[in-house]
């Protein structure tokens, strides 16, 4: 079995081998550039993992490994436009270093460019892995706008908010172990219990993210914290904290994130106070740690020698205490 590190040092060098310094280079530099910074690449590898597991030939899943690469850099391009985001990773993004326009585009390219990659299978599997590639990218999608539905809502409940998480976040993670099975030529039954696997570390990586963004420290996390409070963001933190809190101090922390007027390093600390007073920290490690647990379920209940799945379980375990 390969380790994680193995993994990453394959794919990235795989990656590397792409040719994205195509004509017109106005279009393709930005894809080249989103596509060279050095992100997690946590899902191709899970690619890489799952077809691993069932003693399949990784190289074979490189092409799935990739086309799940350029599906996420797809939906962050956009993401950071409509967020404004002047930063990801601690660099300029697409629109931010080109334009508006030119980043659209470039997010359209790479998500052609991903169907290309992923129609490199064998013939028979191809139809199945479509069906996960084409579900997961509406589940994208959907899971984006309900996030904008949000900011213009002045209550989240909690069900809302991991549904979301689920389509934004969780989808990717479940499709990536479950493309990789596929490819391997694992057991129906096996396959589903992976995605399940991946959809629930998904669910504690996207919790684990939201808790980092207030508890993390700055130089692990690779940006200025508490920036989910300065935009008013329904995070985790935020509607757990609605619903245990009291009337009075629900009502305070609704207008700490309707006033924009007020400091941003005071109203990070003033919603941070209400946070601690409600132990919304431990709420949410306990809410990860759950998901964690969910996901070790699924993966014990594969047909799978049990040191085969090691790795797996390392990974599932390192998510509960990840700092970046």
């Amino acid at each position: 079995m390969y380790s994680f590190e193995q993994l990453y040092q394959i794919f990235s060098e795989e990656l590397g081998k792409q040719n994205f310094t195509k004509s017109p280079k106005e279009l393709y530099e930005p894809i080249a550039y989103t596509l060279s910074q050095s992100g997690k690449r946590l899902r191709p590898i899970f690619t890489l993992m799952a077809s691993d597991l069932f003693g399949g030939d990784i190289y074979k899943s490189i092409p799935q490994a990739l086309a799940i690469e350029l599906l996420h850099n797809f939906t962050l391009v956009h993401d950071d436009i409509m967020d404004e985001a002047p930063l990801r990773h601690g660099q300029e993004t697409v629109h931010t270093r080109w334009n508006q326009k030119l980043a659209i585009l470039a997010g359209d390219t790479l998500y052609a460019l991903a169907y290309r990659y992923v129609m490199q299978s064998d013939k028979e599997m191809l139809p199945a892995i479509l069906e996960t590639f084409n579900s997961t990218a509406l589940e994208a999608c959907e899971g984006q706008q309900m996030d904008i539905n949000f900011e213009s809502l002045d209550m989240v409940s909690k069900e809302e908010y991991l549904l979301m998480s689920n389509y934004k976040t969780a989808a990717l993670f479940g499709a990536s172990m479950r493309i990789g099975s596929i490819i391997a030529g694992a057991p129906e039954k096996d396959v589903d219990l992976l995605a399940l696997y991946g959809r629930n570390l998904g669910m504690a990586f996207q919790l684990r993210d939201d808790l980092l963004d207030l508890y993390g420290e700055q130089k692990d996390f690779g940006k200025k914290t508490g920036l989910d409070i300065i935009e008013n963001k329904k995070t985790y933190l935020f509607v757990a904290a609605m619903e245990l809190a009291d009337d009075d101090t629900k009502e305070l922390l609704w207008s700490y994130y309707h006033n924009n007027k007020i400091n941003q390093e005071e109203k990070i600390a003033k919603v941070k106070g209400i946070f601690d007073s409600l132990n919304i920290e431990k709420v949410t490690n306990q809410a990860i740690e759950d998901y964690v647990n969910q996901s070790l379920t699924s993966l014990e209940k594969v047909d799978q020698p049990k040191e085969n799945k090691v790795v797996l379980e390392k990974l599932a375990k390192q998510m509960i205490s990840r700092k970046k």
